[in-house]
């Protein structure tokens, strides 16, 4: 008997989700990741060729020659420019194609058929505007005071989860976890191993916190939208931990694939004068591992779901940060289609 094909019915919020809301800043990668020459990276489905120009703004564009698809980022860096290494095409960074030296004057030259991205440069890292379609100028990158103010410092830590990006989302909306996963770190060792959680709004997103316990272990979670996806965060430091009292995590997640995720968190301490220097050569040579260690906890944990644990869950009152979080995502993804369908 011959077999049946099978159908499967994609849901278009869930496909707009995966590969990352349009219209927003994401961070893609650490500052130093960009040296002498061109890289290629993959996010939000696109290859993408960035690079530093010899004044040192950072270009991006889609990793695809219009000419025959050859990976730019193998090309040659021209200023704000990058040459093809297949044919020498050169494109520029809002992706108009300049000069086609084998064919000069030909009908590609100056046409705009690759899509460019904005860039910006901040706190160690490499911001882009991940945009619907070509914008001239995109909004402002809006980052928060502990990314901005000169009282604040800040260590960018980043690493790359294999893992879709949705379940990094989770697990820092999930502050319960840690009194479980981190109960051994020095930091999260005490506090109560159940509680009641309630949620709070607050200007352009929500908290999630433990109701009756604060300063003790991770006790809250915060999402805000401020044209960039943002979570943050507060975990209580003892005094071995330096000056400054409690530290703040601020996080952006950024989608490389369905298995793997940029995970990006900033760890910082409002500090000046000589506590801001003893607490920097502290972190170095003593916190950051500890940091580390915790982190790794909770990349094992994540990575080692199936891809489709989310589908059978049961999930129960210290869960309803994740619920709204996730309504919330879907919601933008479903204005995000309706606005896509309307341009058509």
């Amino acid at each position: 008997m011959k077999a049946t094909p099978m159908h499967f019915q994609i849901d278009p919020i869930d496909a707009a989700l995966e590969v990352g809301l349009k219209d927003l800043w994401f961070p893609v990668c650490p500052s130093s990741f960009l040296k002498e020459n061109p890289i290629s990276l993959r996010r939000f489905g696109y290859k993408i060729a960035l690079w530093r120009a010899q004044d040192g703004k950072v270009h991006a564009l889609e990793d695809h020659c219009p000419h025959r698809g050859a990976p730019l980022s193998m090309g040659v860096i021209l200023g704000d420019r990058i040459a093809c290494p297949y044919h020498g095409v050169e494109v520029r960074c809002d992706g108009t194609v300049t000069r086609v030296p084998g064919n000069p004057g030909c009908a590609l030259e100056g046409t705009r058929p690759t899509r460019s991205f904005h860039v910006q440069e901040a706190n160690g890292a490499i911001f882009l505007y991940n945009s619907t379609d070509y914008v001239e100028a995109p909004p402002p990158l809006n980052l928060p005071e502990q990314l901005t103010s000169p009282e604040w410092n800040s260590f960018l830590c980043y690493v790359e989860w294999g893992c879709d990006y949705r379940y990094v989302i989770d697990n820092v909306m999930d502050p319960m976890h840690g009194a479980y996963l981190h109960k051994q770190s020095h930091t999260m060792s005490e506090g109560e191993i159940s509680a009641s959680f309630q949620i709070r709004e607050v200007d352009n997103g929500f908290i999630f916190e433990k109701t009756g316990q604060r300063d003790v272990n991770f006790d809250w979670s915060e999402w805000f939208d401020t044209g960039i996806h943002l979570m943050r965060l507060e975990i209580p430091y003892p005094k071995t931990g330096g000056p400054g009292g409690n530290f703040t995590i601020v996080g952006s997640f950024t989608p490389i694939s369905k298995e793997a995720t940029g995970v990006f968190f900033w760890r910082c301490r409002k500090l000046s004068g000589w506590q801001r220097d003893t607490y920097r050569f502290l972190y170095k040579n003593r916190l950051e591992e500890r940091h580390w260690h915790v982190l790794e906890q909770d990349r094992v944990a994540v990575e080692n779901m199936e891809p489709s644990a989310n589908l059978r869950e049961h999930l129960y009152q210290h869960d309803s940060g994740i619920v709204r979080l996730r309504r919330h995502l879907r919601s933008l993804a479903k204005n995000q289609l309706q606005r896509e369908e309307a341009t058509v």
